[in-house]
């Protein structure tokens, strides 16, 4: 559960700054040293009171959105602890966030190489794959990941991202709805899978999971927008209008048709409804 409370913060913080080429909500692990097999090295007195203070600064700069910050203390702290792979696979935490996703990748594959075992480096380095269209060896890392824990909804949530990035709409829909269905909570997971539902032609049942995730959380934009693209296709305007006056409060960034394809990465039948609303209304 702390990895999942971790993760999900720093979900919410990528999505507030929103990186202009990782698709989804990126569904990063910031990761600790305990989660990682100890490295001999990593036992050496280093632990002074400034490294503690790059260590706490390095997370506070990840939760407010900073990873410009993030990365420099990270790197600060790689040059005390080389061999420790948590500050490898965070700095490559912090440079998905930029937008740096070969330099991610090379610090995902050091934390790997120190600590062979450990999950978190696969999942992040998957990430980074998708966002250079690499579908099939980010999903060989989530396969992974679930291959030696086949409850690890963010595995199966980013395995969906791959999944749908590839085309394979029946398989995403699956992964996403094991993803919501082992943590009811994670909003993300049913979202994508109300858009991966629409994808394969699905209407009723992708807007049951729209209206329900807006119920629930009513400053859902993205899921008001995708109730406002469905249902404007299927005729209902009035309620359609009214969810987009609501996304417009909250962010106006579906407005823009290739952020919501290229950076949100809604599925193509899902855009094309969008862009037949801005059109035409």
């Amino acid at each position: 559960m702390l990895r999942m409370l971790f993760a999900l913060l720093l979900v919410i913080a990528t999505w507030l700054k929103a990186s202009p080429t990782l698709a989804q909500p990126i569904q990063l692990t910031p990761v600790h040293p305990s989660s990682f097999i100890p490295h001999p090295l990593s036992f050496i007195s280093l632990s002074s009171d400034s490294i503690a203070d790059l260590r706490l600064n390095a997370f506070e700069a990840t939760n407010v959105g900073d990873f410009v910050a993030a990365e420099r203390y990270w790197t600060e702290l790689l040059e005390r602890l080389p061999e420790e792979p948590a500050i490898w696979s965070n700095r490559g935490n912090a440079r998905v966030s930029q937008n740096k996703l070969s330099e991610a990748i090379a610090d995902y594959n050091r934390a790997i190489e120190l600590a062979p075992d450990a999950p978190d480096p696969y999942l992040n380095r998957g990430i980074a794959l998708e966002g250079l269209g690499q579908w099939e060896a980010a999903i060989a890392d989530y396969d992974w990941v679930l291959e030696r824990d086949p409850n690890d909804p963010l595995a199966y949530n980013n395995r969906g991202n791959a999944e749908a990035g590839s085309g394979m709409w029946e398989r995403a829909v699956a992964d996403y709805k094991k993803a919501a269905d082992l943590v009811p909570d994670y909003a993300f997971a049913r979202a994508n899978y109300a858009i991966a539902l629409y994808q394969l032609g699905q209407t009723d049942e992708a807007i049951r999971t729209m209206r329900n995730l807006v119920r629930k959380y009513p400053n859902f934009a993205d899921m008001r927008a995708g109730l406002t693209a469905a249902l404007w296709v299927t005729g209902n305007r009035g309620e359609a209008e009214s969810n987009w006056v609501a996304v417009m409060g909250l962010d106006n960034r579906y407005k823009n048709l290739d952020w919501v394809a290229h950076t949100r990465r809604w599925s193509p039948a899902m855009v094309e409804a969008l862009e037949r609303f801005l059109s035409l209304r």
